[in-house]
């Protein structure tokens, strides 16, 4: 193209229009904006600003008087976006033409701000920074959740209940062991986020577009600045370039802890659903959590739990979208990536969303007494209990299987429970079935006897509460 027909300078893309002669289709501008969502990095990528301009300032590259002026800038620019009244610009790209723009009408010095960096490493410390946050803001939701659960499990915390397998009454637990297992899982996930934080805490900055810069640049100034450092205060940095610009590791770690502390609200979600029904009559939601039918009056639905269920498959698609995402690029950038942050933002919206729902309907809901001991007062949940009576009287374990197993086929067809057969009749199945052997179906013994870790003896289930207590106070 001739130079008499080249774009003035001042239609050009700010950013990298020097090179080219005609500003970018508006198709295109449409089609590689990501400011729609990457505006929410705008407090960090102000952060990372004024760290990096905070380390040029001590190797010299801006004067004591440019940082003031770039800090002051920042800090407006702050409030501005705090107050929703910062104007963004599509033809702009990204968050960080934007803010860099909007700085460049405050001050001159802002010309000087993108020296030793690119928007490489710097939405690389931008997501990081992110992380870190996310990280923490998500511990504090599961810790609402846990804690939801934990009044629930101290209130009943001995209340007897069936434990399931396969859907089939299995053995008699407590309303405390069934929602304590809830909170061991949601434990595992608060440990995950601190997992997830740790690795987010190592500083990229610094790295340029994948090379670093010729410039004296000052990596761990900039590392102490934003936070980025060990538990003796040190800072952390990302040891290669190339992999510090490329790395997607700690967006498939966050995208994964989303999507398995999903997986357990949503089998949470599901015991509470069945819980819920007419059929089983164990648990009741609160008016405020629940919704109705705009057909049948009668109707009280757990629409709240349900929606958990099934945003689940929403956090765990993201974790999909980036693996794919990911998959196939060579290092090092690649524009590809700017699709990795909607998946992760979606995962925390949503995950945070149903956090809150859980605390917020589980914090007013009681458990049916009745329902839950009627149906936790069957004797067939004891029969293992009556495996046991008999091995702890020498019958090897099968045979002693084998022997309870023709018990109930006789009370099934005698249309009795098991502690209504007759002496004569159980020992003539198996005569080291002693007159005692009824004692078996006592509920309080068979909870007494289950004083083991794990187990849902009332001394183990008051000692996991106090833990978890002591946790969360």
């Amino acid at each position: 193209m001739e130079d008499s027909k080249r774009m003035p300078d001042n239609e050009k893309q700010v950013t990298w229009g020097g090179r080219f002669g005609s500003k970018p289709d508006d198709l295109m501008q449409v089609f590689g904006e990501s400011i729609s969502f990457d505006r929410r990095l705008a407090p960090y990528d102000l952060q990372g600003s004024l760290g990096h301009a905070g380390m040029l300032a001590e190797v010299g590259l801006l004067t004591p008087e440019e940082f003031e002026e770039i800090k002051n800038g920042i800090t407006e620019l702050s409030e501005e976006i705090a107050s929703d009244e910062f104007q963004w610009k599509l033809e702009l790209e990204d968050v960080h033409m934007n803010l860099e723009q909007a700085l460049r009408a405050k001050t001159e010095a802002a010309d000087k701000l993108h020296a030793g960096r690119s928007r490489n490493d710097q939405v690389a410390t931008d997501m990081r920074l992110f992380f870190k946050d996310a990280c923490q803001q998500l511990r504090t939701a599961l810790e609402g959740a846990m804690g939801a659960l934990l009044k629930l499990a101290r209130n009943h915390a001995l209340l007897p209940i069936p434990g399931y397998t396969h859907l089939q009454r299995a053995q008699p637990v407590t309303v405390g062991h069934h929602l304590l297992a809830h909170i061991e899982a949601l434990g595992r996930d608060h440990e995950r986020f601190s997992t997830v934080a740790e690795h987010a805490n190592v500083c990229p900055l610094g790295s340029g577009a994948l090379a670093g810069s010729t410039l004296p640049l000052d990596r761990e100034h900039v590392a102490k600045a934003l936070g980025f450092v060990d538990d003796q205060g040190l800072p952390r940095l990302t040891p290669n370039g190339m992999d510090a610009v490329a790395d997607r590791d700690v967006f498939v770690e966050f995208a994964s802890a989303c999507a398995t502390c999903s997986l357990h609200l949503s089998r949470l979600s599901e015991d509470v659903i069945l819980w819920n029904s007419s059929e089983f009559g164990y648990i009741d939601l609160p008016d405020s959590f629940t919704t109705g039918s705009s057909l049948m009056p009668q109707k009280k639905n757990p629409d709240s739990f349900e929606l958990v269920r099934g945003k689940t498959c929403r956090i765990l698609g993201n974790l999909n979208n980036l693996l794919v995402t990911i998959k196939g690029l060579p290092l090092t950038y690649n524009r590809d990536l700017q699709e990795d942050k909607p998946p992760v933002f979606d995962s925390f919206d949503e995950l945070s969303l149903c956090l809150a729902v859980v605390a917020g309907a589980l914090k007013d809901s009681s458990f049916n007494e009745e329902a839950c001991r009627d149906a936790a007062s069957d004797p067939l949940l004891l029969a293992t209990d009556l495996a046991d009576y008999l091995v702890e009287r020498g019958v090897p374990f099968r045979k002693a299987h084998h022997v309870v197993g023709e018990l109930v086929s006789l009370s099934e067809s005698k249309k009795a429970t098991l502690p209504d057969l007759t002496d004569q009749e159980v020992q003539a199945v198996c005569p080291q079935l002693e007159p005692d052997w009824r004692e078996v179906f006592d509920l309080e013994r068979a909870f007494a006897k289950r004083e083991k870790p794990g187990m849902p003896g009332p001394g183990q289930i008051e000692g996991r509460i106090r833990y978890w207590e002591s946790l969360l106070d």
